[in-house]
């Protein structure tokens, strides 16, 4: 389904997006499942320049991008721990073709936020100094995902579930106290269910720079099935504790993914913009009321929230939602946060 873009010339960083290369013989080996990333896997196994290029240049006015670590193009040899350098040598790459100007002015991974085992903890601070010296000034930060639920329908087979509590893990939390003195920024992604563990992180790290992604993965799959609404006050709840961080920021998006339980599957034409937003309302507007704008993000997470929305539609339901915004209120939503928070000359 196509639509008119909304405000084309509003400027935007997509704070969170992913590249990859899923060769057909990797996903051949994937057992079967109903899980709805099977879907984004198998419809786009391919996501690097050309196809990330096509999105941005679908008519809103993307100006830069953040590239958020998804395990992709690690070392196949050397130490173990050094291995995830070579996703951000691989995206360095990218992002210095496009600063090369030769595909116009868009900026792909301006910014680098890549993947460190903070479990092995301060020996973590030499893979850090590893991912800013291949980074060339673009690398800004480490995602260690913390995704955990009891119930396998939930994360699906093709997400290693990491064990329950990791962010209080005191290995875990000897790694992240490398990051503050390098200046660094940590982006945590988890569950609905789990946001108190990043709140309690939050306040033992209070000079640490904190991003909850995905304004932290409401519930509607597998044993919450049924169940997000009535969850809703509780997420709301834990939200606005989360808030009174003041180092920590939110990215809204994400809920197109399969975890929030909008869309069954793939298969059919794609929801318009104006049935996204009525979906997302409470937690979009409940995120930008206790964040607020100059500590909130909008994000594409592409190409896996492809499983629920087109790039067009996606950002028209965030246009859509921040209507009643201000004028700076809009630039600090879709530009300026991710812009200061990333260190992007936008």
């Amino acid at each position: 389904m196509s639509e008119p873009i909304l405000e084309p010339d509003l400027p935007i960083i997509d704070a969170h997006h992913h590249l990859w290369d899923r060769p057909q013989a990797m996903l051949s080996s994937l057992p079967p499942s109903t899980h709805g990333f099977m879907d984004v896997l198998r419809s786009t196994p391919r996501y690097l320049l050309d196809e990330i290029l096509a999105d941005l240049r679908s008519g809103h006015n993307i100006r830069a991008t953040v590239y958020m670590e998804c395990g992709a193009m690690y070392r196949a040899d050397g130490p173990v721990a050094m291995r995830c350098v070579g996703e951000t040598e691989f995206v360095n790459g990218i992002a210095a073709m496009t600063a090369s100007g030769t595909y116009g002015d868009v900026r792909v991974a301006a910014g680098i936020v890549g993947h460190v085992d903070l479990t092995i903890g301060e020996a973590a601070r030499d893979v850090l100094q590893a991912h800013v010296a291949a980074g060339n000034g673009r690398f800004r930060g480490i995602r260690h995902q913390g995704a955990h639920d009891e119930d396998p329908a939930v994360l699906g087979p093709l997400h290693g579930r990491q064990p329950a509590g990791l962010y209080r893990d005191a290995a875990f939390r000897k790694g992240f106290s490398q990051l503050a003195p390098l200046g660094l920024s940590f982006d945590a992604w988890l569950l609905e269910p789990q946001i108190p563990d990043v709140i309690d992180l939050a306040r033992a790290f209070p000079g640490t720079t904190m991003i909850l992604d995905h304004v932290g993965t409401p519930l509607g799959i597998g044993r919450y099935a049924g169940k997000r609404e009535a969850r809703f006050d509780t997420w709301r709840t834990n939200i606005r504790a989360l808030a009174a961080c003041p180092n920590v920021h939110v990215k809204i998006g994400g809920l197109p993914m399969p975890f929030c339980g909008f869309r069954d599957r793939m298969a059919g034409p794609d929801e318009a913009s104006a049935t996204l937003a009525q979906q997302w309302k409470p937690y979009v507007e409940t995120c930008i009321e206790a964040f607020g704008a100059k500590r909130a993000m909008f994000e594409s997470n592409f190409p896996v929230d492809r499983f629920g929305a087109s790039y067009v539609a996606l950002w028209n339901a965030f246009k859509r939602l921040a209507a009643g915004c201000s004028a700076d209120e809009k630039t600090a939503l879709f530009s300026g946060t991710a812009a200061r928070v990333y260190r992007i000359a936008a």
